[in-house]
């Protein structure tokens, strides 16, 4: 058997050499500067908070201190099922996908190739078939072709950790909609536990007022007092009716509520019973001021953003520069007479020739793709990824800020409604004691009963709106677990900081 040998093209000519090399060294020339990575803001001063701090950054699974079996309950259903998390999780599969799309771009691909084609010749073309001796013939080829892009600029090493960020980002924001929906949850389980405890009060309050009803007509029928006593008793009834009709609408408003940030329908909603509110933990970790770029899911997120953009502008910025590629292929390639036995043609050939040493095909091609004249699109294109680079810088920005306004906010809004808490108590123990006198003057016989309810439901009134404001701490609480992070940590091989796990560099050219 003949032995096959590799051949390869003539080397270039001197000056096509050279004018490559002086295209090359024009097109770095006119390449902009590598941008450093941008300034961001670090700072977040929350002077004037005052009270307390607490003991650290909220859990994880920071509704499990409020020690209620079904809220957890409730939080374990609506991390499984809730719709906005599902679509919230498909972007990060998405962005998972793009990252194993760039990273499949890149390096060495293999690509293979078998065909098999039978053609007819003009009769009256250039090679006619009577000189050749045959009109119909087949070709075969059968070959694999090697292709190897050399990323001396780092053009698709930045598609990659662009594309490995913006996955970051996915998941930042996922972290962000679960956060979003488990206060939502909780805030929504809060209400309904504090309009069935207000509603309790009201129905307390109705018995009441009823009783002072039949008080008041047994007086206008006696002669002591005038008629207009019943009708201001009755006026009192039917606004407690009225307002515990507007409780009981409230509480079954947040059930639906519930059940829809579930994903469930109201039926299918957990049974829930009425307990009493937990207790408010709100403050400020000592370290809120240090820590708080790195425990929010949407500042993590508009920080890897800013990488992300960082990346596309090194990308584009790459495009400035020549490709220099190599491609390879070896393979079999035959043309022979069609045979009858194979088309039903004429001739004595057949493909059995295609696996001959002779069929043999070898090629080498190194290639240099130089960017010459565009247009200005390069530029435009580089132009666009600065633009989004800004944009991404002043996003994160934003979000700095107002994360540090949203902290400062329910810290403040948590402060005053202690001391309101605090007055409020004050009031419902002022208007226990006075029902206390009342009940013992009654006991003794020195009133009659107008009295005693009297201080009962001025009691309850007052219990209610502790009760209204009970929730609404409650809610700044959850608020303020929220503008916190809701215990949101960067996952453990990416460190406090986005840009750690960038620190590998391309060459600059």
């Amino acid at each position: 058997m003949k032995e096959s040998k590799m051949t390869f093209a003539p080397p270039f000519p001197r000056a096509a050499l050279t004018l490559a090399v002086a295209l090359t060294l024009g097109g770095c020339a006119f390449a902009p500067p590598k941008l450093q990575h941008p300034a961001l803001r670090d700072d977040v001063p929350l002077a004037g908070l005052q009270g307390a701090p607490v003991a650290g950054w909220p859990a994880t699974d920071w509704w499990r201190g409020y020690d209620d079996p079904q809220l957890d309950d409730l939080m374990a259903t609506a991390l499984s099922q809730s719709p906005d998390l599902r679509q919230a999780q498909s972007r990060v599969h998405t962005a998972e996908q793009s990252v194993k799309l760039a990273a499949a771009q890149a390096g060495l691909s293999i690509n293979g190739n078998a065909q098999v084609a039978r053609q007819r010749l003009s009769e009256h073309g250039l090679m006619p078939p009577q000189l050749l001796g045959f009109t119909w013939y087949n070709q075969a080829d059968l070959g694999v072709q090697f292709e190897y892009d050399f990323d001396w600029w780092g053009k698709k090493r930045a598609a990659i950790e662009s594309a490995l960020d913006q996955a970051h980002a996915a998941e930042a924001q996922r972290s962000e909609a679960a956060l979003t929906l488990q206060n939502a949850v909780a805030g929504t389980y809060f209400g309904w536990l504090a309009d069935e405890a207000r509603l309790a009060l009201a129905r307390q309050s109705l018995a009441v007022q009823q009783r002072l009803l039949q008080i008041a007509e047994l007086r206008v029928r006696q002669g002591v007092d005038l008629p207009d006593s019943v009708q201001e008793a009755r006026a009192r009834i039917a606004g407690a009716e009225q307002a515990q009709t507007a409780l009981e609408s409230s509480a079954k408003i947040r059930k639906v509520a519930l059940a829809a940030l579930l994903g469930v329908s109201p039926e299918q909603l957990p049974a829930l019973s009425p307990r009493p509110l937990p207790a408010v933990r709100s403050g400020l970790p000592a370290d809120a001021k240090l820590d708080l770029i790195a425990r929010r899911p949407d500042i993590a997120a508009s920080r890897w953003q800013v990488e992300s953009a960082l990346k596309q502008t090194d990308e584009a910025r790459a495009q400035f520069f020549p490709d220099i590629s190599i491609t390879a292929m070896v393979g079999l390639s035959s043309t022979n007479q069609a045979t009858p036995a194979l088309f039903g043609g004429g001739g004595s050939g057949n493909l059995g020739n295609v696996f001959s040493a002779g069929s043999r095909v070898f090629g080498l091609t190194p290639a240099l793709h130089l960017p010459i004249f565009e247009g200005g699109r390069l530029k435009a294109a580089y132009g666009i990824s600065r633009a989004q680079l800004d944009d991404a810088v002043a996003q994160y920005d934003a979000s700095v800020f107002h994360a540090v306004r949203e902290v400062a906010s329910q810290a403040l809004a948590a402060e005053q409604l202690a001391t309101t808490r605090q007055q409020q108590q004050q009031q419902v123990d002022t208007t226990e004691q006075l029902g206390n006198t009342a009940r013992s003057r009654l006991q003794r016989g020195v009133t009659d009963a107008r009295e005693s309810l009297a201080a009962q439901a001025q009691w309850l009134q007052q219990r209610d709106q502790a009760i209204a404001l009970h929730a609404q701490a409650l809610g700044t609480d959850l608020d303020l677990i929220k503008a916190l992070g809701g215990g949101y940590r960067l996952p453990a091989d990416v460190g406090t900081n986005p840009s750690s796990t960038n620190s590998h560099r391309s060459p600059s050219p």
